[in-house]
């Protein structure tokens, strides 16, 4: 483990950015969001939650996947997939991390997508401890722990220093480029870091939810359950809380005439949009309580009956914060949590 000096926390950045493009949650508008480190840019590497996720590094909102080029009644198709070079992702929470393996399950299991599977490949995580867990936050419930993120290399933080040990052969790389601002030591400082994250986490009231019922055996009852409508009754349909989710994955593929041929891109989609499941005879989810009710039995029955019992859900409370009209998974656990399913 080494230790660093908060007031050599640029020089820090700066010898990472000097080898690898460096990302990092950065401040601009008044929102804080992973950004590309460059001299001027305002690192807010305290802020808790980015207000999105660090999927769009291996899951872009929208990527060109191919280019067509015609000429006359040849087509000539451009892969524009390359090896990428390696970058680092600076301050990544507990949550966040989680979500790259829930997504890993879906992106990496054959076929594999190898657009995903490049940019994986090439990134450098560094997670962070979280030093004050939110209201709104309920990870513990999916297992992670906020005190002791996996990644890369793992970071805490105190007033004082950063604490960074590496986990993997890439964080032991990354770690050798800091030797001029660090030494080693920090071990029982972070003992005690942990122990305060534990303390404040155990503190917070949505870190103890019933998730028994969601069992694939229970699958039919939940899904007939009356309370569907209910719950629903205030959904706009809006899909804020599927693109602020670091584990949805649900995509489109288009192609689009260009002057000189055609591109294929892929963009995120929503099961919470009535176009979603529009075919060219029918729809399948016609009301929005059926879209609802797709997007969280999704979260806690299909995904984890096809992922060994993996939840799609990690627990960070953005779709808690950004929702209009106040729905989240966490209303649809305590609604339907404490029933009687099954035997």
């Amino acid at each position: 483990m080494i230790k660093i000096k908060r007031a050599d926390e640029e020089k820090v950045y700066n010898l990472i950015a000097a080898k690898e493009d460096l990302y990092l949650p950065v401040k601009k508008a008044g929102q804080v969001n992973y950004g590309k480190y460059e001299s001027g840019v305002e690192v807010s590497l305290d802020t808790l939650k980015t207000v999105r996720s660090a999927k769009d590094f291996f899951f872009p909102q929208s990527e060109t996947m191919m280019k067509f080029r015609l000429s006359g009644k040849n087509i000539e198709i451009d892969d524009i997939r390359t090896e990428k070079s390696e970058f680092v992702i600076f301050g990544v929470k507990a949550c966040d991390y989680k979500s790259f393996e829930v997504l890993d399950n879906v992106f990496l299991s054959e076929p594999v997508d190898t657009y995903y599977k490049l940019r994986r490949e090439a990134a450098v995580i560094v997670t962070l401890a979280c030093n004050k867990p939110e209201i709104s936050c309920f990870c513990k419930n999916f297992g992670i722990d906020p005190a002791s993120p996996k990644g890369d290399a793992t970071m805490w933080t105190d007033e004082e220093y950063i604490y960074l040990t590496a986990n993997t052969e890439k964080g032991e790389k990354l770690l050798d480029t800091l030797k001029e601002v660090s030494v080693e030591g920090g071990e029982e400082k972070v003992e005690e870091i942990k122990k305060n994250i534990n303390e404040a986490v155990n503190r917070l009231p949505y870190m103890n939810l019933d998730l028994s019922v969601f069992k694939e055996e229970n699958l039919n009852e939940l899904f007939n359950l009356p309370d569907w409508g209910e719950l629903s009754e205030a959904c706009l349909g809006c899909g804020t809380c599927t693109f602020v989710c670091p584990t949805c994955q649900c995509f489109d593929i288009r192609d689009f005439k260009t002057d000189s041929g055609a591109l294929r891109f892929r963009c995120w989609d929503s099961c919470m949009y009535r176009d979603f499941t529009q075919m060219a005879a029918a729809n399948s989810r016609n009301t929005q309580m059926q879209r609802f009710r797709q997007r969280f039995m999704h979260k806690l029955v299909y995904y984890p009956s096809q992922y060994g019992g993996t939840y799609s859900c990690v627990g960070c409370g953005r779709c808690v914060n950004k929702c209009p009209q106040h729905l989240n998974i966490l209303k649809v656990i305590k609604k339907i949590g404490g029933k009687k399913i099954g035997n």
